[in-house]
């Protein structure tokens, strides 16, 4: 069993469990879901950048990333920075996140906020617009063609855009459907956490035009950012990049000024 299958197996327990604790109807009293989402396809579309600054404490290839601070300042340091959104990872058994942070985060900025999850089921879109995001991702490794309709769906009928990651050209055939705004290519096999860039190179010409192009993990440098801009990428998914530094928000702001220079 892999970690992804672990991760999985342990989503669908947590899953279980929360469905028992609060239910769906009583998520949609929640005020936020009344709340008009930013659609983050749209602000990668229109900016130099394309930076979408991640929230991470740990993950199971990295142990530890930061631990010590809040997710407000991180928050307001990326949103100062000009980053185009947020990715807030709500994992806590293995990246140490929670919904706390994703509503925190939302009550410290207004630009689009992803919720990084391994979702796997309709309780947690519904979830994610309850606590404040603008945008789901969806992993086509853990789901099947009629998963992934079936959630960016919902997604979409909530008013939240939704970014696909694929890993490889089967997951990207499987996966390609209108109720998607962004298709992001992981860098980091997740069976086996090697990264490597050729990943988002090799498949970005199997990506429609109509889909938001986003590559994710592994990227730490600029040159890294304006090879990928050659093969149509709009945004850039950095996440241990700036977390692993004292002040993600300036580690941040330095980058994109270096990327916009």
């Amino acid at each position: 069993m892999n970690i992804l299958d672990k991760i999985v197996a342990d989503k669908r327990k947590e899953v279980d469990l929360k469905k028992s604790l609060i239910t769906i109807s009583q998520l949609e009293t929640s005020i936020l879901m009344e709340r008009t989402s930013i659609s983050l396809a749209e602000a990668l579309r229109q900016s130099n950048s394309g930076i979408i600054a991640e929230h991470k404490r740990r993950s199971p290839s990295k142990s530890v990333i930061n631990q010590g601070l809040s997710v407000q300042d991180v928050a307001k340091g990326y949103a100062d920075a000009g980053a185009c959104g947020m990715s807030v990872l709500t994992d806590g058994k293995y990246f140490g996140g929670s919904l706390d942070d994703l509503i925190l985060a939302r009550a410290a900025t207004n630009i689009p906020l992803l919720r990084k999850e391994f979702i796997i089921d309709e309780y947690q879109v519904v979830e994610a617009k309850a606590y404040g995001a603008d945008v789901i991702l969806l992993i086509a490794a853990i789901l099947s063609r009629e998963e992934i309709k079936t959630l960016s769906e919902l997604a979409k009928k909530l008013g939240l855009d939704v970014l696909l990651e694929v890993h490889n050209e089967a997951e990207l055939e499987k996966s390609l459907m209108p109720s998607l705004d962004m298709l992001g290519v992981n860098n980091r096999n997740l069976k086996t956490f090697e990264v490597s860039l050729e990943t988002s190179k090799t498949l970005s010409a199997n990506i429609p035009d109509d889909f938001v192009k986003v590559s994710e993990s592994g990227i730490s440098s600029v040159e890294a950012i304006r090879e990928l801009k050659e093969f149509d990428f709009q945004g850039f998914l950095i996440g241990e990049n700036f977390m692993k530094t004292d002040n993600p928000g300036i580690s941040a702001s330095g980058f994109i000024k270096k990327l916009e220079a």
